[in-house]
């Protein structure tokens, strides 16, 4: 009902964007360590494969306006609360500490 009164243009892009959200989503969490969940203090990590495998899956196969909202909701937690705290924990960017000049074996001295 809600989809009849806007333009079908704007449904497939906002459907493309759920989806490619999520899958990108679901592609981050399964390519995270096991361990890191833990340390974060996260939800396991099939926890967040299960609710983002389901949320990929009603972005493909279900037109349910609810439901995609509801999937977007669990996908934007992943990207604002856990992966930060997933990158965090398994050594991932300079939060904190580091320098520009640092490269991949430590500090980076001008070769001194």
């Amino acid at each position: 009902m809600l989809r009849a009164g806007f333009d079908l243009g704007l449904w497939l892009v906002l459907d493309l964007v759920f989806l490619v959200s999520s899958v990108a989503a679901f592609v981050m969490a399964a390519l995270a360590r096991e361990d890191a969940y833990r340390a974060a203090g996260k939800q396991k990590k099939s926890f967040w494969l299960i609710i983002l495998g389901i949320t990929v899956a009603v972005n493909l196969f279900v037109s349910v306006l609810f439901l995609s909202i509801a999937g977007l909701i669990a996908t934007i937690v992943f990207f604002v609360d856990v992966r930060p705290a997933i990158k965090q924990v398994s050594g991932g960017g300079r939060k904190g500490g580091g320098s520009s000049s640092d490269g991949p074996y430590g500090p980076y001295n001008g070769g001194r």
